[in-house]
């Protein structure tokens, strides 16, 4: 998966390259819901910077936390992943707050 897939699917599991362990289990995927505008307040921070011509770039440090909040692992997981996945995890709670959550149609 790469950065423009990540944003476009938000839902969609990312599988890993190389599987980590959380809460004593072994994970080859990770999903990742949307954060909260509370769990956004309490990290202080949003998982990107804006440069001056525009350009995206991510901020690893804060995305590991809106990682961490949103796929429920905890932080010593973060460190098991591969840069890649760490890579594709980030864009993907990036793409979190550049599209709005969609909403169900009505029938």
């Amino acid at each position: 998966m790469n950065e423009e897939e990540a944003v476009v699917d938000p839902n969609a599991p990312v599988k890993l390259s190389s599987p980590i362990q959380a809460h004593g289990e072994t994970l080859t995927e990770l999903t990742l819901r949307r954060p909260t505008s509370k769990e956004a307040r309490a990290i202080k921070a949003l998982p990107y910077r804006m440069g001056m011509d525009e350009s995206i770039a991510i901020d690893l440090d804060v995305a590991a936390k809106y990682i961490v909040a949103c796929a429920d692992i905890p932080p010593s997981s973060i460190d098991q992943l591969d840069l890649s996945d760490l890579n594709t995890l980030a864009w993907k709670v990036a793409g979190f707050f550049m599209t709005p959550a969609s909403t169900p149609s009505k029938a």
